[in-house]
């Protein structure tokens, strides 16, 4: 580049500016990790009206020497749109004080909110997750399935059989996931018309099960997921627990739901899951699988919400042989499971719902 000219000049000077925010995006997330593990939103609420740093500082019982470390920490999660500043007027000394306030964004933080995000935020800023991301150069020149083995030695799910505290974090952060697909699925309740019996494959602990059977009594649903998941789960007038193997076999029923399940897995995985899917179909008029998880687009007006889906991608690649698609890799899978049709259902957040006929 030829810096002789100013404009020139000045595209450079912008072009190492774009550099530099990339370089330094890690820091908004260790930022917010902080925030989290601090509590700071839980405090600001209890607090109940604008918090000022000096009340923060005291709430969290930090030295008073790292108050105004304290200060650029929560100027960074302001500029993040995690936190807000409001002005008050201290008339004994005639000077306006900048307090802290909740967003809407840092309310999804708290402990006794139903959407908390905090175990989401801390299961996936976990050392055992952002670690691997040092050796994806490596990864590319290597042999590893993933990057998370070429850093660790071994697989994420070895690896989680073997971390019981990552395992527990782990455990938390879909708990989470499935409040918020709870969410999307009371949205959207008309896909469970018609249907009287339902299998949630992968289902975890049930979460998600238990909202569908509260908002659709008629509902017999089954969870299914490995032994050791569902092992002495409490059930209900029409909720059961099964232990299995979704690449084996799945109960027969009218209508199947995965929630965040295929993206952890390959192609030809989520075929063979998704026949098997097909063999367990009962009714095949009104018989489906129901899918939600997230849909790679290219629209104009969800930039941000489509970066945000490609990051998930990347993160399925770095520690699963996994990966996030568009609706062309979708309509492939479909087919080469046996499947005739499909629609989509977009959402407000992250994911879609997409209907599967046989």
């Amino acid at each position: 580049m030829d810096l002789a000219h100013g404009s020139e000049v000045s595209e450079c000077f912008q072009a190492q500016s774009h550099i530099y925010k990339h370089m330094y995006s890690f820091i908004q997330s260790m930022c917010l990790k902080s925030g989290v593990e601090l509590g700071i939103p839980d405090i600001i609420n209890k607090h109940g009206k604008p918090i000022s740093l000096q009340e923060l500082v005291s709430a969290l019982n930090i030295p008073s020497t790292k108050a105004d470390s304290l200060r650029r920490l929560m100027r960074v999660l302001v500029h993040c749109g995690l936190f807000a500043t409001s002005s008050i007027h201290e008339d004994h000394h005639h000077e306006e004080e900048e307090r802290y306030v909740l967003t809407n964004s840092s309310r999804l933080l708290l402990e006794d909110s139903s959407t908390c995000l905090s175990s989401t935020v801390l299961a996936l800023l976990n050392p055992s997750l952002v670690t691997p991301w040092f050796s994806l150069g490596d990864w590319f020149q290597g042999t590893d399935l993933t990057p998370f083995e070429s850093f660790h030695g071994s697989s994420c799910w070895d690896h989680v059989k073997e971390n019981h505290q990552f395992i527990i974090s782990m455990k938390k952060e879909m708990a989470c996931d499935s409040r918020f697909a709870s969410l999307i699925v009371l949205q959207h309740v008309d896909i469970f018309n018609m249907v009287t019996s339902l299998v949630d494959v992968g289902g975890g602990t049930g979460t998600l099960a238990r909202t569908i059977c509260e908002a659709c009594p008629q509902i017999e649903c089954t969870v299914l997921d490995l032994p050791q998941v569902v092992k002495n789960l409490p059930e209900t007038k029409n909720l059961k627990f099964v232990g299995g193997d979704m690449f084996k076999f799945i109960p027969s029923t009218d209508a199947i739901v995965i929630k965040s399940v295929l993206h952890n897995w390959n192609d030809e995985c989520c075929i063979k899951i998704l026949k098997q899917c097909k063999r367990a179909i009962q009714s095949k008029d009104g018989g489906k699988v129901i899918l939600i998880e997230i849909l790679i687009s290219d629209k104009k007006d969800e930039q941000e919400l489509n970066k945000t889906r490609l990051f998930v991608d990347l993160e399925m690649m770095l520690a699963t042989t996994g990966r996030e698609r568009n609706k062309n890799e979708w309509e492939k899978i479909f087919l080469e499971a046996g499947f005739r049709e499909h629609k989509i259902r977009e959402t407000p957040g992250l994911f879609s719902i997409i209907e599967v006929y046989p």
